[in-house]
């Protein structure tokens, strides 16, 4: 079955185009061919979606409802999405270029997603508020969590889906509405679960969709004087400018920022096994992952041996279109991205790094945005490849001597997403775990992500957590509420 290909904007609960009548080009990247051309939102269209937020959040009622009404919302939504499963993951294959496999996982996990936050929206009813001892028993006092407001949410092109999914279940969950904008080259799939949401009945402006460029959509979110919170996930330089952009409204924000994660493997590693999760720590997605753990460092003992197995088993990945049978490495997500990333390897040469595999566009690919899953080796510490995000299927590979040298390697970075080890020796591993600056460690895996387990990281990666209890409370204010004992007198002034 084709996937439908939805067009307009989504504002209040209905379909509209553009304010200014602008559309801009869906392009597939197995193809370079336009296969839809989709409304780019002005900050007119903004204003607008903004409003009807601001309008079911105070006067319509949406955060008053129970925790357990709202949960009914999010549950048929998450059933929505998966009665179209296979149809909204070829939509994802069109629009980012992904194998089928990892799209189909990825809808799944979005449609879980809902469901869990359904989970702690009735959980809110049950703990509504917390008692609070004080030390002057004529007053008794509470805390009580209450949605921030209005959101707005901006999300990256690596998984559309599933990171509007991260930003509006929670937000839905915690009585908040929300404002999205999904990105520009990625659109597809965020006016699908706006269809799925308005087929759920979800109210008019609880939820609102709108497609266009970040300078320009993007933007007027950011600047909006009635969006309470804004949560971005994308690269740090724009997270820097939303920060700065919030800090004239205090608005809360949150951040979900780049990396350049680490995996140390030890010389008592299975190799095999070793190989295995470096490969799915880098080339699932086309390395276009966040928390990619993109800098391999592997003990002296074993590093020659890994070295030819991952490039042994490198040079068997399937490439191609993400549609086609036992593909598992499709093309990078657009031009501009490809281009981005081989002026990274280019740069990796001049600055004395090995090409030891890939590196180039395959063969017999001359159309698409495809390239190799390539390692580098010798790759200078002070490089840009060895301390920048290349975003793409680029692993870089070094030895090192000992646990306290591989450590020093592994935190040397102004990132602190992720990171791996790889040991036999389990008290080894929980206390490099431990001496690790990030904010997500997997020890004997790479990449696993789990909705109930928060999603952050340290340093320049980011403010704030996504995901589980954490994700929830991103949407939530406290409040004090305190009581002078009926029948006391204070008697400060008049005695």
């Amino acid at each position: 079955m084709e996937p439908t290909m939805r067009s307009e904007l989504y504002i209040d609960g209905k379909w509209t185009a553009a304010a200014k009548g602008r559309t801009f080009d869906v392009v597939n990247p197995a193809t370079e061919e336009v296969i839809h051309r989709i409304a780019a939102a002005t900050p007119e269209d903004v204003d607008v979606a903004v409003k009807a937020a601001r309008r079911a959040f105070d006067k319509d009622g949406w955060p008053k409802l129970s925790g357990a009404q709202r949960a009914k919302y999010l549950r048929a939504i998450a059933d929505g999405i998966r009665a179209r499963q296979s149809e909204i993951a070829r939509l994802e294959v069109i629009d980012n270029g992904k194998p089928f496999p990892e799209a189909d996982w990825d809808v799944a996990d979005a449609a879980g997603c809902f469901d869990f936050y359904a989970g702690l929206a009735e959980q809110l009813d049950n703990n509504p508020e917390e008692p609070i001892a004080l030390a002057d028993a004529r007053f008794t006092s509470k805390a009580v969590k209450e949605p921030i407001g209005v959101a707005g949410a901006i999300i990256p092109w690596n998984y559309p889906l599933l990171m509007a999914a991260w930003k509006v279940a929670p937000a839905l969950a915690a009585g908040c509405t929300i404002v999205l904008k999904p990105a520009e080259v990625t659109s597809l799939t965020a006016l699908e679960l706006a269809a799925i949401a308005d087929e759920a009945g979800l109210p008019p402006g609880v939820l609102n969709i709108l497609t266009g460029s970040g300078s320009v959509a993007g933007q007027a979110i950011i600047d909006h004087k009635h969006v309470d919170k804004l949560a971005f996930t994308g690269s740090g330089p724009v997270g820097s400018k939303i920060m700065a952009a919030a800090a004239r409204d205090i608005k809360r924000v949150s951040l979900e920022l780049g990396g350049k994660s680490p995996f140390v493997v030890f010389d008592d590693a299975d190799i095999d096994e070793a190989v295995e999760w470096i490969m799915f720590g880098i080339f699932w997605n086309q390395g276009q992952v966040c928390s990619a753990t993109s800098r391999i460092l592997v003990q002296e003992g074993i590093y020659d041996r890994l070295l030819a197995r991952l490039v042994e088993e490198t040079k068997k990945i399937r490439i191609g279109d993400g549609l086609e049978d036992g593909v598992l490495l499709g093309p990078l997500v657009s031009k501009r991205q490809h281009e981005q990333v081989v002026a990274a390897i280019e740069a990796a040469k001049t600055a004395g790094a090995t090409v030891a595999c890939g590196g180039k566009r395959p063969e017999g690919f001359d159309k698409g945005y495809y390239l190799e899953p390539t390692i580098l080796t010798e790759v200078p510490l002070e490089s840009d490849a060895w301390r920048e995000e290349i975003f793409g299927p680029v692993v870089c590979i070094r030895p090192f001597s000992t646990e306290a040298e591989a450590i020093e390697l592994a935190n040397d970075s102004r990132f602190g997403l992720a990171a791996a080890v790889m040991s036999k020796d389990d008290v080894r591993a929980e206390r490099v775990a431990s001496a690790f600056r990030a904010g997500i460690v997997w020890i004997n895996c790479s990449q696993p992500t789990f909705t109930e387990a928060p999603w952050g990281g340290y340093k320049e990666s980011g403010i704030g957590r996504e995901l589980g209890r954490w994700g929830l409370e991103n949407y939530l204010e406290t409040k004090q509420i305190t009581r002078f004992a009926t029948g006391e007198k204070w008697g400060w002034y008049i005695k």
